[in-house]
């Protein structure tokens, strides 16, 4: 006798299982959405697109985020397990973080002098170029180049008309590097630099054949789109810039910049209150500057002392190899250090590049790319070879131990082996933590061996400094109508940096409101968290145990930064006042 099956009962999903697919659906949507930061991060899938700049575009975004937060509310009421409140609490500030800031048109700002779409050809940095099909998606995205830039000019023409644009003293520096692009021969252009010397594993009648095809599509498409962009951009965007520096003067300007502060710092400091925090702590450092003044000696004053020292012939490097080379001397000194500090490092190695010329007289000293996800690229510490005559060796120590390690490359290398954590949380950018973390590696340096000269325990001052110095002038810049030539002499006076250096800190800061009180405020939070931790555990302070549980759970804002190690020193301090017989259990 037939009977029919049974039907299939499918079970009710969970509250954790809903959640999770939450997190993964709008990882996989925003990858969509952002297909630049999907090739940084290593995922091949978006390697021949362009993110979409429309309004359309950007209300379909605004949508969706709107509606994953509406579910993670019903989801977080139905109730989850303490294991997954972290999660859903994260998750919540990422999604509330995206939607406060829209009012503010935050696209209107993406161009700066250093980054924008004057140097698209370094993406070809981030994505995997060693066989003829790599070669070829990028071919692909290059044909796609003109809509890109057709819209990117579109999103500056509606800055313009709402008032929200860069100063024009930055934007006139983005012009020359739009005329690097508009080169008369497609071979020579910045394009062009990936198919010069094709790997050896491509056969020598693909390469010539992937070769003619670059030719000619930046013949056809990228040179042609680039003029284009680069007349909209001298006719229609920059004459309606505006003559002022501080973000203060534009729409909205003083909420904007509250907004910023509170994202790049994740507390609810003002700007009052951090540039108050910034004299105190050039202060401070001017008296540990003079130290080793009179170490060395010197009876001049401090300005005095940097002239010396941008001056000396040798502090410098007679050329770009010299230069390079001890960068990755650097390197090679701090890595076998490591263990000291640390009971975890990364799997995932790094190397040393030089920043492309294209964009080095724009860009700061250096700075780091993290690995990508799918394994096929190494983190790399870039550094600045441009006018090795204005970049000190005493510098170089210090700035190796922010950008790579113990810094940027082992935080961040261990957070995307995080393998158990969603993936919003492994690639997570708190600035505070990401910063403060690499700030407060350079002081690891002296526990690293570093820094045996007195030159270059003055170049790690010398740095502390610049980010003290960063509080102060973005502040100023942005919320006290502080000039830009008054920023830069405040600069000058106090921190030995370079002339290049110090204009090109001082255009960042007035181009990215915010991002520079990211570095001081996170690092004098980790300071504070790791004197509290010493003072609570006396002799049984484990400092490779603090720098693990600090680095376990990936980045971090500030306050669930410090609920984190006071659980942890709840845990171990109960621990220890445990009897022996409870503890195994």
């Amino acid at each position: 006798m037939f009977e029919p099956a049974a039907p299939t009962v499918v079970p009710t999903p969970s509250p954790t299982q809903r959640l999770h697919a939450l997190f993964e659906a709008c990882w996989e949507r925003e990858l969509a959405e952002n297909p630049l930061q999907a090739s940084y991060i290593g995922d091949p899938r978006f390697n021949a697109l362009w993110p979409d700049l429309s309004e359309e575009a950007q209300a379909r975004s605004e949508a969706a985020n709107r509606a994953a937060l509406a579910e993670l509310e019903a989801i977080a009421a139905a109730g989850l397990p303490e294991s997954e409140r972290l999660n859903a609490e994260l998750f919540r500030h990422e999604l509330r973080t995206r939607l406060d800031v829209l009012p503010f048109h935050p696209l209107a700002w993406a161009i700066s002098a250093r980054e924008g779409p004057q140097a698209l050809n370094e993406v070809a940095e981030l994505m995997p170029l060693d066989i003829a099909a790599d070669f070829e998606v990028w071919l692909q995205r290059l044909r796609g180049l003109p809509n890109y830039l057709q819209q990117y000019g579109e999103l500056l023409e509606r800055a313009a008309a709402s008032g929200r644009t860069q100063p024009r003293i930055l934007m006139e520096r983005v012009l020359p590097q739009l005329d690097g692009q508009c080169v008369s021969e497609p071979e020579l252009s910045p394009f062009f630099s990936a198919f010069r010397q094709l790997p050896a594993r491509i056969a020598p009648e693909e390469a010539e054949a992937l070769q003619a095809e670059a030719r000619q599509v930046i013949a056809e498409a990228v040179l042609p789109a680039y003029q284009h962009f680069r007349r909209l951009f001298a006719e229609r965007y920059l004459p309606a810039c505006r003559e002022s520096v501080g973000i203060w003067d534009s729409p909205d300007g003083k909420a904007y910049y509250a907004n910023r502060i509170a994202f790049h710092t994740s507390t609810t400091l003002s700007a009052e209150d951090i540039h108050a925090i910034g004299l105190a702590e050039v202060g401070r450092i001017q008296a540990e500057m003079q130290a080793v003044m009179d170490e060395l000696g010197f009876e001049g004053s401090q300005p005095e002392f940097f002239e010396q020292l941008r001056s000396d012939p040798r502090h410098y490097c007679g050329s770009e190899d010299e230069l390079f080379c001890a960068y990755v001397m650097a390197a090679k000194k701090i890595e076998p250090e490591l263990p000291k500090l640390f009971g975890r490092l990364p799997r995932m190695p790094y190397g040393v590049r030089p920043i492309p010329m294209s964009s080095a007289p724009n860009t700061t000293a250096a700075y780091y790319s993290a690995p990508s996800d799918d394994g096929r690229r190494a983190g790399y510490y870039y550094v600045n070879l441009y006018r090795p005559e204005m970049r000190p060796k005493f510098e170089i120590e210090v700035l190796t131990s922010h950008e790579a390690m113990p810094g940027h490359h082992l935080q961040l290398a261990l957070a995307q082996e995080l393998g158990e954590l969603p993936k919003f949380r492994r690639f997570a950018g708190y600035n505070a933590y990401l910063e403060g973390w690499a700030l407060y590696s350079e002081r690891l340096g002296y526990e690293l061996g570093l820094y045996q000269d007195p030159y270059s325990r003055f170049g790690q001052l010398s740095y502390d400094m610049w980010r003290a110095v960063r509080l102060v002038l973005d502040t100023g810049l942005h919320a006290m109508g502080w000039s830009r030539e008054q920023a830069i002499d405040y600069f000058r006076a106090q921190a030995p940096k370079s002339e290049l250096d110090i204009v090109n800190e001082v255009d960042r800061y007035i181009g990215w409101p915010g991002q520079a009180l990211s570095y001081k405020i996170g690092q004098l939070h980790m300071l504070a968290l790791r004197a509290r931790a010493e003072r609570a555990l006396g002799e049984g302070f484990d400092l490779r145990a603090f720098h693990d549980m600090l680095l376990d759970s990936g980045a971090l804002p500030l306050d669930l930064l410090e609920r984190k190690v006071s659980d942890w020193l709840a845990g171990l301090q109960f621990s220890s006042e445990t009897p022996k017989t409870l503890k195994s259990v």
